[in-house]
């Protein structure tokens, strides 16, 4: 059964415009501010993209860092594309699937990909959402007037599949990478990976994670305290998060992708970087482990990081972004 539409609930002034023509120039502006750089050989947009990894937070937050990932997107022949963001608003312990036939952004509808959405919960191991734990989320809604505005010359042949990604563990990450894999190898798909990096604040997340030297160092992270231990007046809080960070997106790059996906839970594991799209993030990697059994080898490139605060303080707090393709 399925439902006629969901409503572009976080359409407002906390996250992003509910007009379309304001809506619109934002992204223009965003997506015209990402340049080639020659240090890094990057020339959007990147023949063979596959997938990106982008950021989901409020636009004035985000926005600008988003738009390195799709920059990066090569449309030409792209007809379907699936969105993977976590669940924040309730627990869920698998995969679900929408029940809806669009999804609206204030640029206009997508059409949600049935055909795919049939066979991937024929499979039993992907639910439905109902449609209020749908409109809950805002994961993948951030990301949809992103696709919208990237593919608006061909949006009338794009369809998407969005799948809502629980706190599974690493065998189910490797379990939906294999089942989503042969969807990821076909030349007229797209993936795209939603997450924030480290939710660093006391206050606001809890999490006050601190390299005391920069990495790589013998030294061990600590977690910082109002009575101590304290951050070192050589070394602010915002620089120790970008190492944080920059560890993770350092392994997610490397080669094999299984390798890669075995480093990244085990830092997971050892630093709890809140990093909130993490299992979508293990479900791309458990895709790419299982392309690779069949000969095709990924490459991951980060283009972009940012932080929406430096934090130089224990109450201060900041969200880290950062974006990154994918190509065969």
């Amino acid at each position: 059964m399925s439902f006629k539409s969901r409503p572009a609930v976080f359409a407002t002034k906390l996250w992003y415009s509910a007009d379309g023509d304001t809506l619109d120039t934002e992204l223009s502006n965003w997506l015209a501010g990402v340049k080639p750089t020659d240090e890094d050989d990057f020339a959007p947009p990147v023949a063979s993209c596959k997938a990106i990894i982008a950021p989901h937070a409020g636009y004035s937050y985000s926005g600008p860092a988003a738009a390195w990932a799709y920059k990066s997107i090569s449309t030409a022949g792209i007809s379907r594309v699936f969105i993977l963001g976590p669940s924040h608003a309730f627990y869920l312990g698998g995969c679900a699937l929408s029940k809806c036939e669009t999804y609206e952004t204030p640029l206009g509808n997508l059409t949600l990909d049935r055909e795919v959405i049939e066979e991937l919960y024929k499979t039993k191991r992907f639910e439905y959402l109902q449609p209020r734990r749908d409109q809950g989320e805002h994961s993948i809604e951030m990301h949809l007037p992103y696709v919208y505005k990237v593919f608006e010359e061909s949006i009338d042949n794009i369809k998407i599949v969005p799948i809502m990604v629980g706190a599974i563990d690493q065998a189910q990450e490797e379990e939906y990478g294999k089942i989503l894999a042969p969807y990821l190898e076909r030349d007229d798909t797209l993936f795209v990976i939603s997450s924030d990096f480290c939710h660093w604040g006391h206050s606001h997340y809890g999490y006050t994670f601190y390299y005391p030297e920069t990495i790589p160092s013998d030294v061990p992270g600590v977690h910082l305290r109002r009575s101590g231990p304290r951050p070192a007046p050589s070394r602010p809080i915002h620089a120790s998060i970008s190492d944080l960070d920059h560890e993770a997106m350092d392994i997610l790059a490397q080669q094999p992708a299984s390798t890669a996906h075995a480093k990244f839970v085990a830092y997971l594991e050892r630093t709890h970087n809140t990093i909130c799209g993490r299992h979508p993030i293990g479900v791309l990697m458990g895709a790419l482990s299982a392309l690779e059994e069949k000969g095709k080898q990924a490459r991951m490139k980060w283009v972009r990081y940012e932080q929406s605060n430096r934090c130089v303080s224990f109450d201060d707090w900041s969200v880290s972004y950062a974006s990154a393709f994918v190509t065969f």
